[in-house]
Formats: structure tokens, sequence, C-alpha cells
């Protein structure tokens, strides 16, 4: 977020959130997925973090130490892999910034992607 403290990725405030995601419902006008980069960037200039699709995350999942506050890894191993930002029907709660959910690597959903990267 750019240093930001936000509840979702671009804002906090629940009345600005459509600007920033496509979750539940269709106030940003998408009935499903939105085209990518159709909606406000973060701080970052980052597109689509909360909302459209969960995100594969690298991550193993399980609870975080006590002692872990920034950009916390999980497990070396482990069977369920994190992911994170919710998506298109999800509610606002869940395409929190700091939510993580799980899936198993083998499972495949309607509303479940991944986000390609490149470095410069």
């Amino acid at each position: 977020s750019g240093g930001e403290e936000q509840i979702w990725a671009g804002t906090s405030a629940i009345d600005s959130l459509r600007l920033f995601a496509n979750y539940s419902g269709e106030e940003d006008g998408y009935e499903y997925t939105a085209p990518v980069g159709n909606l406000r960037p973060n701080n970052l200039g980052l597109y689509d973090m909360s909302g459209n699709v969960w995100e594969w995350c690298w991550d193993w999942y399980d609870g975080y130490s006590e002692t872990a506050q920034r950009n916390p890894r999980g497990p070396g191993t482990g069977s369920d892999r994190v992911s994170r930002g919710g998506s298109w029907i999800s509610s606002a709660a869940y395409c929190r910034a700091a939510l993580r959910y799980y899936w198993l690597p083998g499972d495949r959903n309607l509303n479940l992607g991944f986000r390609l990267a490149r470095s410069e």
C-alpha cells in the first residue's frame, strides 16, 4: 500500500471500495470478473489487488508466529497454499488486505486465479 495503512488495497473507506475492487454485487459495473486494470490502482500502482479473483500465493498456509509483524513467511512445507484478495462473489470483509484463505494446490474454482509478474 505504499506505506499507507489501509483495510483494502487502495482505500480504507467502504464507500470508495467499488472504485478499487470488484467484489460482491454490481456497483462497480461488472456482473462477474472485471477486465484487468479497469478499476483504480493502489498507492503502488498495482491493479486488482482486492476482489476480482482470489489470488494464489506462494506461501503454505499456517498461523503466523506472534513475533511476525512485517512480511511474515509461512512454514516451509504444508498441505494448503495461501490465497488473498477476495473475489467478485466475496463480501468486502473477504477482500481485506490482511485476510488470508487457503486451498489445496490441486483445487480449481471460478473465482480463483494468479498474478503474472515480471522484473524489469
